[in-house]
């Protein structure tokens, strides 16, 4: 009988443990859910992404888009994501592809990060954590910066450049902000 209750136990700890590492990031900005790469290289198109840029990927889950800022447009990239399971797999995919001088993962929450050395600005959120950040946005960015948003606008904000199939828009402070 111990036993048996025992394994219910454990089963039940990790039944909630999973439940909670897949819901806690959606309370904070988007739960995961990974562009596609075709989507990836299509919002670093857009975006007009060189060498010279330093991309910033919020919520970079498995740092797709921040390795291929790196791998395909020679730019340096900063990834930054709440969950740690995410920020493991995303250090070592760094690692593992010899992108440490060109990529950096950062683990913690967007919102309490310093994006003052973006150029460009990658964004796969929701509405609303997309409606949060633009003050955000406004207050660390330059000037010129670009603003990339897969699948929600920013609400108030007129992109510059649309993907209307694909859903991509982009944004520059400076342009996008004025009423």
């Amino acid at each position: 009988m111990l036993a048996i209750s025992t394994i219910f136990l454990i089963i039940f700890i990790v039944l909630v443990l999973s439940a909670t590492w897949v819901l806690w990031t959606f309370i904070v900005g988007a739960g995961w859910q990974p562009a596609s790469k075709e989507v990836v290289k299509k919002m670093l198109d857009i975006a007009d992404v060189s060498s010279e840029d330093i991309v910033y990927d919020l919520g970079s889950g498995d740092g797709r888009i921040v390795q291929t800022a790196a791998k395909m447009y020679h730019a340096r990239a900063v990834g930054i994501e709440i969950d740690p399971l995410r920020v493991l797999w995303s250090m070592m995919a760094v690692s593992v592809f010899s992108l440490r001088k060109h990529v950096k993962i950062v683990w913690g929450n967007f919102f309490h990060q310093n994006l003052s050395p973006a150029t460009v600005v990658t964004l796969f959120l929701w509405r609303g954590t997309n409606q949060r950040l633009k003050q955000k946005l406004l207050k660390e960015v330059k000037p010129g910066t670009r603003i990339v948003s897969y699948y929600w606008t920013l609400g108030g904000w007129k992109p510059v450049k649309v993907d209307e199939k694909s859903q991509i828009y982009l944004y520059i402070i400076g342009q996008s902000n004025r009423h």
